[in-house]
């Protein structure tokens, strides 16, 4: 045996080794059906962006999604545009922009507050429909930071959601509460934003 021929036996080896565990570890999984409570956080740039790649990924298994979108202006984006072509023959995307702009674009801490509510109770009513699959929560968590909703009430109508429903919250500095009900947690970090090198938001990069 030469040495190529024994570097191919040994990667063989080590890659019937690894898949024994793999194999092993997946069996020991016995939950199927949980629907998921998602949380994307942190400074860096994508969290709403991986929440609308997962709403595309659920479109492609045929689910039904709802997009709720706190905070944000009702400017048209990119992903909404394409998201809701695609799931337009069938009705599978329901999407509600329900902010008035940033909270330092409003300085109203009343609208903030109303808009919160008006976006938290449409979240509840798609909760609500046996029909939804995926919800995403966009920027939920700055109308938590900003306390324009009880967190006690948002985190409660989360854990006790129907079983089948998966649920994506977006936004930075996800409360504690919200992260300890989570089953997921993405923390995007930011190691560096062309933002800090005076580059404006873009269209079909930021929106």
């Amino acid at each position: 045996m030469n040495a190529e021929e024994a570097a191919a036996r040994r990667h063989r080896e080590k890659m019937a080794k690894r898949k024994l565990v793999q194999d092993a570890e997946v069996a020991s999984k016995g939950v199927a059906s949980k629907g998921l409570l998602m949380v994307h956080t942190g400074a860096g740039k994508g969290k709403s962006t991986a929440a609308f790649g997962l709403a595309l990924r659920a479109l492609g298994a045929g689910w039904k999604v709802g997009v709720v979108q706190f905070g944000k202006g009702a400017w048209q984006t990119g992903e909404r545009r394409v998201l809701e072509k695609l799931g337009a023959e069938e009705g599978l995307v329901v999407w509600h922009t329900l902010g008035e702009g940033f909270t330092w674009e409003t300085q109203d801490r009343a609208r903030d507050e109303a808009a919160a509510r008006r976006a938290w109770d449409k979240a509840r009513e798609l909760m609500a429909d046996p029909a939804i699959r995926l919800l995403v929560l966009d920027e939920l968590n700055i109308a938590l930071r900003y306390e324009h909703l009880p967190l006690d009430e948002v985190v409660a109508a989360l854990k006790t959601r129907r079983d089948d429903l998966h649920v994506v919250v977006t936004g930075r500095n996800a409360k504690p509460e919200l992260i300890a009900s989570a089953d997921l947690v993405t923390e995007m970090t930011l190691v560096k934003h062309h933002f800090a090198a005076g580059v404006k938001a873009r269209e079909g990069i930021e929106f």
